[in-house]
């Protein structure tokens, strides 16, 4: 385990946010950290909201009534201040080991499964087999673009 890893361990059991492995959108991951995936053009999920969501979007979101943050990020495309996105990321993976956490964009596939596989790579997934990861355990068409792939397969642990 890495010390970025460690910083943000904690006694956390997978379904103890109170989300079912089940619950559509809903990721585990080898930590047994839970995240929900979605897109903001379907309805939300019913059954308890996140504590925290990250939102990839080209625009500001609509406010949430939970701790939110915004990481500018067009579709198809990366986010633009990729260090942001990085400090972003690290913050879900952190709070997910204790908080019910959400990562959404527009339709909830290539903007979102990037950043659920890089957070994937934070948990310890090899950067070259998140993508798969993801796909596997998220949504088969997780990651659209090749650039978003080459994003994931290029993202590193701080």
């Amino acid at each position: 385990m890495s010390a970025a890893q460690a910083s943000c361990v904690s006694d956390s059991v997978a379904g103890m946010n109170g989300w079912s492995v089940s619950d559509r959108g809903v990721n585990v991951l080898p930590s047994g950290r839970i995240l929900r995936g979605r897109g903001l053009r379907h309805r939300t999920p019913d059954g308890l909201v996140p504590e925290f969501g990250i939102y990839l979007l080209n625009d500001p979101p609509r406010s949430m009534p939970w701790d939110a943050r915004w990481i500018r990020w067009p579709d198809f495309w990366l986010p633009f201040d990729r260090g942001d996105a990085q400090v972003a990321l690290r913050e879900a993976w952190c709070r997910a080991a204790a908080e019910r956490v959400e990562v959404a964009c527009g339709g909830g596939r290539g903007r979102t499964g990037t950043a659920l596989a890089c957070i994937a790579v934070l948990d310890g997934v090899p950067a070259q087999e998140a993508v798969a990861y993801v796909r596997k355990h998220y949504d088969p068409r997780a990651v659209e673009t090749p650039w978003q792939r080459r994003y994931v397969d290029r993202f590193r642990t701080p």
